[in-house]
């Protein structure tokens, strides 16, 4: 058929749905705008919102019943085919709220597994989004088929989607082992391109933050380069690497990671692990934080939640507050005065930039030593090791065994801390 012929495919029309919890670490308000953000970024058009205050979920239904009721009539007055909630349904509370609506539901784990699913665009990308979609579907498998084939594709069917929904546990089971190998050996290839990168004794400092913050126009101004960066949330997915250049005259190799959200599903934590590794074993942190959004400070603690689960909290951070443009010079001046490490930046203009590659620049770690190492004849290994990831000076061959003078990063050299010269020889004459 020729393409003349084709329409574009309508938005879906949706209301959101949100519980006003005691317990909640989210205002409820913000996370709604969020919510509507992140439908709008799927391509839905939201028609309206609908909020209870309860101690907890319904545990079958998310709602109570009356509330409910408003819900239904709300969906039928507004002529919607999409409800969003705004946490994670478990699978009893999706298929009840279905039959009662007789619309598409959907909740925030699953639209954020959507918008991954439509930005992914390497091999890499791609595979990490379908294996969080299928961690979350397999225990959600029961009545799906027929509620799909009622309600058709669209927003929360994308990735695997209507191909992949109905088939059975064991078949996803088997993808997702598939998945999970084909992820081992990526990772095993990050693992030899990081070892590359100690190899060139160049400190690696790791861009986080919020997404839409602003991470990779902040890398395009650090490096010169034009990785892909737009005003919308999630832009990026994979990590990008780049060498800039700081005021001493060394360099850094500065990685764009995927951006942080408030709720983010456990399932894209466990996934995208292989990405996120950047995060893990980088020497810095830049924590880029967007101070012109008005629930900044909230965007800031949700990244510091995550940075926990990954085991990253302690790592030496730097505070990058962004799009200063936007925001009063007072209000930047006393939220940089009270943080630590800190810098008031503009991606988009340039200022500040300096400041904050000097901030980065004071708070790396010490990269480079330089120590004399003892090798025994039998562990010959250990030379060819040092050789490959550190910078040899001197190399002489003794009666007992090898001796190397080489540079080292601090976090390498650690690894053969037992064959340094003195310690060593010690060894060495007691055998």
């Amino acid at each position: 058929m020729s393409r003349q012929f084709e329409t574009e495919e309508p938005r879906e029309r949706c209301i959101l749905v949100g519980l006003d919890l005691p317990d909640s670490a989210w205002d409820l308000d913000e996370s709604l705008d969020e919510l509507e953000r992140l439908a709008e970024s799927a391509g839905a058009e939201v028609l309206g919102r609908l909020t209870q205050a309860r101690r907890r979920p319904d545990p079958g239904k998310y709602l109570g019943a009356g509330k409910l009721e408003e819900l239904r009539e709300l969906v039928s007055a507004t002529e919607a085919n999409l409800v969003i909630f705004d946490d994670e349904l478990s699978p009893a509370q999706g298929r009840n709220l279905e039959r009662a609506l007789e619309v598409k539901i959907i909740d925030r784990t699953q639209l954020i597994l959507d918008i991954f699913a439509q930005r992914a665009r390497t091999k890499e990308g791609k595979l990490q989004v379908e294996l969080a979609q299928l961690r979350y579907l397999l225990p959600r498998l029961a009545g799906i088929g027929a509620s799909l084939s009622r309600l058709g594709g669209g927003i929360g069917t994308r990735g695997p989607g209507e191909t992949k929904l109905e088939v059975d546990r064991r078949r996803i089971r088997s993808r997702m082992a598939d998945i999970r190998r084909e992820l081992e050996d990526v990772m095993r290839s990050r693992a030899e391109q990081r070892r590359g990168r100690e190899a060139a004794l160049a400190p690696v400092c790791a861009l986080v933050g919020y997404t839409n913050a602003g991470k990779s126009t902040l890398l395009n101004r650090l490096t010169g380069s034009e990785v892909y960066a737009d005003d919308r949330l999630f832009a990026t997915l994979d990590p990008t690497v780049r060498r800039a250049r700081l005021p001493g005259g060394g360099s850094v190799l500065l990685v764009d990671t995927v951006g942080f959200i408030r709720k983010l599903p456990h399932e894209l934590v466990a996934a995208f692990r292989a990405t996120l590794e950047e995060v893990t074993e980088a020497d810095l942190l830049v924590h880029v934080v967007d101070l012109s959004s008005p629930d900044w400070y909230d965007q800031a603690r949700a990244v510091d939640v995550v940075l926990r689960e990954l085991g990253a909290a302690d790592k030496p951070t730097v505070m990058a507050f962004n799009k200063i443009d936007r925001v009063d010079p007072a209000e930047v001046q006393m939220i940089v005065r009270r943080t630590p490490r800190a810098a008031a930046i503009s991606a988009a203009t340039g200022e500040g930039l300096d400041e904050l590659l000097a901030a980065i620049e004071a708070s790396l770690p010490e990269r480079i030593v330089r120590a004399k190492y003892a090798i025994p004849y039998g562990e010959a290994h250990v030379v060819a090791w040092i050789h490959r990831y550190g910078r040899v000076l001197k190399e002489e061959y003794g009666a007992d065994g090898i001796e190397i003078e080489a540079e080292l990063r601090q976090n390498l050299a650690e690894r053969v801390a037992p064959y340094r010269e003195v310690r060593a020889t010690r060894s060495l004459s007691d055998g």
